[in-house]
């Protein structure tokens, strides 16, 4: 399957997985879960592929978030669908019988930090900014990141995060527990690939 919202790169033992939407900060959409949903799938029956690595096409964005203009033009059965998408994406995520990395090199927001939190552990660089603002839209995180960050980095922190929209730069969240690593931007996927 050729992809559009997402770019797969296999060098075995190591697969690496972009979100690829750099124009719109890698923001999630619904054909960007079907993408990652069926990459998910072939890394996993894939016995080559020992480890994989996620992380965003571009500069500035891990995942800036759920794409905004496409959950305006949502009825609520259609928001209510998409949160179970997102759910079930990242729950198979979680679940990958391999290691995964996540390698935020930007903004990680919303469900960016919600994918991140799928991950087994995450490295990061130093411009990386890591938060939940779902608030802000008057929402709550919908694709698990209300039970996976208090697991990850307490209650009182997640809840702080979750109900004010706090973000919070890399420092802060290794500082926190929520990162493994802090990197520059330019030593972040070598680092990564060598842990891999």
């Amino acid at each position: 399957m050729a992809f559009e919202n997402i770019i797969l790169e296999s060098a075995p033992p190591v697969a690496t997985l972009f979100f690829n939407r750099p124009k719109a900060l890698n923001a999630l959409n619904n054909a960007l879960f079907d993408e990652l949903d069926t990459a998910l799938d072939q890394i996993r029956d894939n016995p080559d592929i020992r480890v994989l690595v996620l992380t965003g096409a571009g500069e500035k964005a891990f995942v800036a978030g759920a794409d905004i203009a496409e959950l305006n033009k949502m009825n609520p059965l259609e928001g209510k669908t998409f949160s179970r998408k997102g759910q079930k994406v990242f729950s198979k995520l979680e679940d990958m019988p391999i290691p995964v990395i996540a390698a935020v090199n930007g903004f990680a927001l919303g469900g960016g930090l919600e994918a991140a939190l799928g991950c087994d552990f995450i490295y990061a660089s130093e411009k990386a900014v890591f938060g939940l603002p779902e608030i802000t839209l008057g929402l709550i995180p919908g694709f698990g990141g209300t039970q996976r960050l208090p697991r990850l980095i307490g209650a009182n922190m997640a809840k702080e995060m979750i109900f004010t929209g706090k973000m919070i730069p890399a420092s802060e969240a290794k500082e926190i527990g929520m990162v493994n690593k802090v990197v520059a931007l330019e030593n972040l996927m070598a680092e990564v690939m060598k842990t891999a």
